[in-house]
């Protein structure tokens, strides 16, 4: 069983927060694009990259200077329009709305598969941690497709790239530098004539 990530909220979130007992201070908020809300008698919270519990629990701490034993709910109503980038050697390279479960063959797939000179057994993954680090993951989707395993749940903004075999990047190089740029003619002509 594939246990998934808890889901982070991301900038254009709508959240509802939710006061069990004093429901005067329930407010429903939009992520602002630098990750912050602002609600009443607290400074402005980082909500980005928190989980909707943990959002909770920081919001407990802030209030409990303001009020006795909060009892806070956070409650994600709609989702910004989450994507995620699949680049290099795949037919469309682009983004892809991240609708639901996504993993790495599908937004391959979803990107009209692999180009012939594709390295399928170092593909990156590349994801923002929590504090906007990016982590680079290699992965062999070439195994994955034949165990049906190892292949990755997607989350918002994470890039898919696949790089070119090195054979791929041998004959680009043979081709830029070599067929266009010296002027010999790489065939050989057979006299008959004997000249």
């Amino acid at each position: 069983m594939v246990v998934e990530p808890e889901y982070r909220i991301q900038a254009g979130d709508q959240l509802s927060i939710k006061f069990f007992y004093n429901k005067e201070l329930n407010e429903d908020v939009t992520v602002r694009p630098d990750g912050r809300i602002s609600l009443q008698l607290i400074p402005e919270v980082m909500a980005a990259g928190q989980t909707p519990s943990g959002l909770a629990e920081a919001l407990r701490e802030l209030y409990s200077a303001e009020l006795e034993r909060p009892e806070i709910a956070v409650i994600v109503r709609s989702f910004s329009a989450h994507r995620v980038y699949v680049d290099g050697e795949v037919n469309r390279p682009g983004e892809i709305p991240l609708i639901g479960r996504l993993t790495v063959l599908q937004a391959i797939a979803r990107a009209g598969g692999t180009t012939d000179d594709a390295r399928l057994r170092s593909v990156l993954l590349i994801r923002r941690d929590p504090e906007g680090l990016p982590r680079v993951f290699n992965l062999n989707v070439r195994k994955a497709r034949k165990r049906a395993m190892g292949d990755p749940v997607l989350m918002p903004f994470d890039i898919v790239y696949v790089p070119r075999t090195v054979i791929a990047n041998v004959n680009s190089w043979v081709d830029h530098y070599i067929r266009r740029n010296i002027p010999v003619s790489f065939g050989f002509r057979l006299d008959i004539d004997g000249d």
